[in-house]
């Protein structure tokens, strides 16, 4: 079986949230674990074997640690095929692992750049700005309601979550702002703040 370690509230949460989308979350074994958090509260739990103590962390069953969300979203939208991720062969899959790692690569560095107001040449001139990855994400949700077209995937799962969970930074571009209320609305996301909450409660945290 499949072990995934989980923070609740957690970048890990986004793992949850595919594995109910799927219905797979009967197929995997939830550790729950603590990590540090940004504001003070939590440690590093010396039971989760990821290097730098961080989730999400996914053990396959032949004992491999697969870590970052993109990587784990990949894995798990390969081994259990669905509508939420096109296969090998099939259309949309290139766009799919660019929307993926765009995420890994740009929006989330230059998103926590932009948060924490630091400013630099070399920074814009390998992630570029804010400003740039809005326009890029901005110009793939023209004329179409998700990354991909008709309907919700990993991709927007992925993307969508830094806004889901600070919706103040939600950029105010008409296109992302009915796109991230689209992803909000999927079933999956209410059913995943419901499991975490559950396991926050069994784990005596009072994170939001």
């Amino acid at each position: 079986m499949l072990t995934l370690h989980h923070a609740p509230n957690s970048r890990s949460s986004r793992i949850v949230t595919l594995l109910i989308a799927l219905d797979v979350l009967d197929q995997v074994e939830i550790r729950l674990t603590d990590i540090p958090r940004q504001d003070g509260s939590g440690a590093r739990d010396p039971n989760n074997p990821h290097p730098e103590g961080k989730v999400p962390l996914l053990i396959t069953e032949e004992g491999e640690m697969i870590r970052e969300s993109n990587a784990i979203l990949l894995y798990l939208s390969d081994r259990f095929p669905s509508e939420f991720a096109p296969q090998v062969g099939e259309p949309g899959r290139g766009a799919y692992l660019s929307w993926l790692f765009w995420y890994g690569n740009v929006l989330e560095p230059v998103y926590i750049h932009h948060l924490s107001g630091l400013s630099h040449r070399l920074l814009d001139i390998t992630f570029r700005g804010m400003p740039e990855a809005v326009a890029c994400l901005a110009a793939g949700l023209e004329g179409r309601d998700f990354l991909l077209g008709d309907h919700y995937t990993v991709a927007d799962l992925l993307i969508a979550s830094p806004f889901l969970w600070f919706s103040e930074a939600t950029p105010d571009v008409p296109v992302i702002r009915d796109w991230v209320a689209r992803c909000a609305a999927q079933p999956c996301i209410a059913q995943s703040a419901t499991f975490d909450a559950k396991a926050a409660q069994e784990m005596g945290l009072s994170v939001a």
